[in-house]
């Protein structure tokens, strides 16, 4: 049995790639920032949970070394773990950039930091780092996660090369708004002096919730599709997207160019 070591598993997404990957024969090094959250996956045949702060070198390492007395090998590094922050730049806070900036891309960092030896002494391994549509695209509201995202897909792309040598792939995975919390805890809820503000806001929440609500099937190709990229590793560094939504804005930002897709979102979003 392969095993695979996915950060962010105590809901969301995270939770139901380990429940697939382990349903379908695989040994699942689930970890979390919070065991107790996690209650859900705990006990499940194949899944084994650990404590791990991805945006702490010291969390991290302490469960690599847990991790790796449990198990000889990892073959498969998923990292999943992120958080949303939607405000205007104007009004953001410096403690929740800070923080997006930590577990989004950082954490990333840091995971791949130390996991290439390990990788690099077994010969083999992949890192497979969920990126976002966001990383590919620009929408309104979107300053932080959107710029977090952009900066997994670069130093995903900048890593590959480094690692070629070693028979370590690297590849990133973008998708929509598949139908969990996430799209709650990254709204603000707060009102603002300026009502402009408001009314844009507004209309990008209810948006983006109208979009999850539609997103019914996304997360079980979410997590076939992660499965099939774990089980059959591209040679090269190499994007992945996921559901319709997704694949229509990659598209179309492609095809149109940022000056004629910038004047569609204007359009159609801001209208």
């Amino acid at each position: 049995m392969k095993n695979v070591l996915i950060t962010g598993t105590s809901s969301g997404i995270g939770k139901e790639t380990a429940l697939h990957f382990a349903k379908n024969g695989w040994n699942v090094i689930a970890t979390m920032i919070c065991l107790d959250q996690g209650k859900a996956i705990h006990g499940i045949p194949n899944i084994s949970c650990y404590l791990l702060d991805v945006t702490s070198s010291e969390s991290i390492e302490s469960a690599k070394a847990k991790i790796l007395a449990d198990h000889k090998t990892i073959d498969v590094v998923i990292n999943n773990a992120g958080i949303g922050y939607r405000s205007f730049v104007e009004l953001s806070d410096d403690s929740k950039i800070n923080c997006i900036v930590d577990i989004n891309w950082l954490g990333v960092v840091k995971v791949c930091r130390a996991f290439i030896p390990v990788f690099r002494d077994q010969g083999k391994g992949h890192f497979i780092n969920i990126s976002s549509i966001a990383g590919l695209v620009n929408l309104p509201l979107g300053s932080f996660y959107h710029s977090t995202k952009q900066a997994v897909e670069s130093f995903s792309e900048c890593m590959a090369y480094e690692l070629l040598d070693f028979n370590i792939k690297v590849c990133t995975v973008q998708f929509g708004n598949a139908p969990t919390s996430f799209q709650g805890k990254a709204t603000n809820p707060e009102r603002y002096a300026t009502e402009s503000y408001n009314n844009l806001m507004d209309k990008i929440t209810n948006l983006l919730y109208g979009k999850t609500k539609k997103n019914k099937n996304l997360k079980p190709l979410i997590t076939q599709k992660l499965l099939e990229i774990a089980q059959n590793p591209a040679k090269n560094f190499k994007r992945y997207t996921i559901g319709f939504d997704a694949n229509l804005m990659r598209i179309l930002r492609s095809v149109l160019g940022y000056q004629l897709f910038n004047s569609l979102i204007r359009r159609f979003v801001l209208k």
